[in-house]
C-alpha cells in the first residue's frame, strides 16, 4: 500500500528548480512540473471512469501552493462524482467567449466584416465607399450598440428618414447592414434572424425602392449631333480628348477606357479584351476595334514602365473627371457615359442590326437572346461591322460649324 505523500511547504516548493515532476502533497494527485527552461506549473492527475486525465491548474507562482491545493481538492471531488472537470472548464471558456462576442459593437463588427470583404471589391475606391456609407449613415444610430442587440425597430429608425429622399443611398445602407449582421451571426456575435433582411421582413414596412425612385438618365448627346461633336473633339489635343474619342468609338465605359493597359489590346486582330475584374458584368468583354479606334492607339506615345494606354501626365490612371472636363470645355451639357446611350439610339434608329448586337457591344446581358449570343460567338463578326459603321457615322458632319449646345434636349 502506497504511503501518504509528504506535504511540501511553500519554501520547499519555491526552492524546486531541477526539471522534473514533484508531488506537492496536501491534495491527491497534485504535482509541480518544473520544465527544462525554468518555468513551473501545477498539474492534477486523476481518473475519470477508466480514463486517466492530466489537468493543468496554472503556473507557479501566479497560482500559489495553497490555491493549487484548494483547486485540486475541488476537481478531485468532481472526478469522484464522475464529472470531467476539463470538459467543464472548456464549456465555461466557450460560454465566456460567446458572451464576449455578443458585446462587440456594430461599428467593430462593420470594420471586421469590411476587412474580410476587401478582396471582393473591384478596386480600392469601391472598398472605401462601402465602409464610408456605414460610417456616415449607420454608425450614428447603430455604431455603439452591441451587434447582438440590434433589432428591426433600430433599422427602421435609421432608414425611414432617408428612405424616400435618398432611396438609392438608403438601399445600399440596408444591404450593407444586412451583410455586417450576417457576418456577425456567422462569427458567433449574434443569433436569430437578420433584422436588415428585405424579403418578408422590411419589405412590408417600407416602400419598394423601384416604385419611389425616379430614374435619372445620364445626359447624352443626340445621335444626330455626334458627327459635329467628333469633328471638334478631334481638333483638341491632350490624352483625355483621345481617351474620350476612343470611348465613343468603342461605346465603352469611361472606367474601362481609363484603366485600359496595352496587354489587353491585339492590334493585329483588332480586338480589345477587357478582363472580367474590370467589367460590370464580371466576365471578359471582347471589343472589336474599328480602323479609327486602331488609328488612335497607333498614334499614342508609349512610355517605358507605364502600362496604361491613356496614362495621366504623371504616369498613373486618368481621373474620372478628366473626360468630363473635356466636354465642359466644349460647352456640351452631357457626360461621357451618355455616349453609350447615343450609340444605342443610333443603332436602333439608324441601322438594321438586331438589338442583341448593340447590347453585346455595350456589354449588356439582360435578355435571353443576348445570353444565347454569348453562348455562341458573342456575335463578334456582326459587332465588328457595327463598330465600323458607327465609326464612319461619327466621322460624318451631321451639323455644320461648331457643336450646338443641347441644353433642354431630351437625353
Amino acid at each position: 500500500m502506497a504511503g501518504k505523500v509528504k506535504e511540501l511547504t511553500a519554501i520547499q516548493i519555491k526552492r524546486l528548480s531541477k526539471p522534473g515532476l514533484y508531488a506537492a502533497g496536501g491534495a491527491t494527485g497534485l504535482y509541480l512540473n518544473v520544465a527544462s527552461g525554468g518555468s513551473r506549473s501545477w498539474i492534477l492527475r486523476g481518473t475519470i471512469g477508466s480514463k486517466r486525465r492530466d489537468m493543468g491548474l496554472g503556473g507557479y507562482p501566479d497560482i500559489s501552493l495553497q490555491k493549487a491545493r484548494e483547486d485540486a481538492k475541488e476537481y478531485r471531488s468532481q472526478m469522484r462524482r464522475g464529472i470531467d472537470p476539463i470538459n467543464g472548464r472548456r464549456a465555461d471558456k466557450t460560454a465566456l467567449k460567446w458572451a464576449q462576442a455578443k458585446t462587440i459593437s456594430f461599428q467593430e463588427a462593420a470594420y471586421q466584416c469590411h476587412a474580410k470583404k476587401l478582396p471582393e471589391f473591384k478596386n480600392i475606391k469601391h472598398g472605401k465607399e462601402w465602409i464610408r456609407t456605414l460610417e456616415r449613415h449607420a454608425f450614428p444610430v447603430l455604431g455603439s450598440m452591441p451587434v447582438g442587440e440590434i433589432e428591426k425597430t433600430h433599422l427602421l429608425k435609421l432608414l425611414e428618414p432617408i428612405w424616400q429622399t435618398k432611396t438609392e443611398t438608403a438601399t445600399r445602407v440596408r444591404q450593407r447592414i444586412e451583410t455586417v449582421l450576417s457576418w456577425a451571426s456567422a462569427s458567433g456575435s449574434r443569433s436569430g434572424e437578420n433584422p436588415a433582411r428585405w424579403k418578408d421582413n422590411l419589405e412590408p414596412l417600407l416602400p419598394t425602392p423601384s416604385k419611389i425612385t425616379k430614374v435619372v438618365h445620364h445626359p447624352a448627346l443626340p445621335w444626330q449631333k455626334i458627327g459635329a461633336f467628333m469633328g471638334e473633339l478631334r481638333n483638341r489635343n491632350g490624352i483625355a480628348a483621345r481617351a474620350l474619342e476612343f470611348a465613343i468609338l468603342t461605346a465603352a465605359r469611361s472606367g474601362e477606357v481609363r484603366g485600359m493597359v496595352w496587354s489587353e489590346v491585339d492590334l493585329v486582330s483588332k480586338l480589345w479584351i477587357v478582363p472580367e475584374e474590370r467589367t460590370k458584368s464580371k466576365r471578359d468583354h471582347k471589343v472589336p476595334l474599328s480602323d479609327d479606334a486602331i488609328h488612335i492607339l497607333k498614334k499614342l506615345t508609349r512610355f517605358e514602365g507605364i502600362d496604361f494606354v491613356f496614362a495621366a501626365p504623371r504616369g498613373g490612371m486618368l481621373s474620372d473627371v478628366a473626360l468630363l472636363a473635356v466636354m465642359k470645355r466644349m460647352n456640351v451639357p452631357a457626360v461621357p457615359h451618355g455616349f453609350r446611350s447615343t450609340f444605342k439610339d443610333w443603332a436602333r434608329s439608324n441601322t438594321a442590326y438586331p438589338d442583341e448586337v448593340s447590347e453585346l457591344a455595350l456589354a449588356h446581358v439582360n435578355s435571353d437572346s443576348t445570353r444565347a449570343a454569348y453562348a455562341r460567338d458573342e456575335l463578334l463578326p456582326k459587332r465588328q461591322k457595327l463598330m465600323g459603321d458607327w465609326a464612319k457615322f461619327c466621322s460624318k458632319a451631321q451639323n455644320s460649324g461648331r457643336v450646338i449646345a443641347i441644353r433642354g434636349s431630351k437625353a
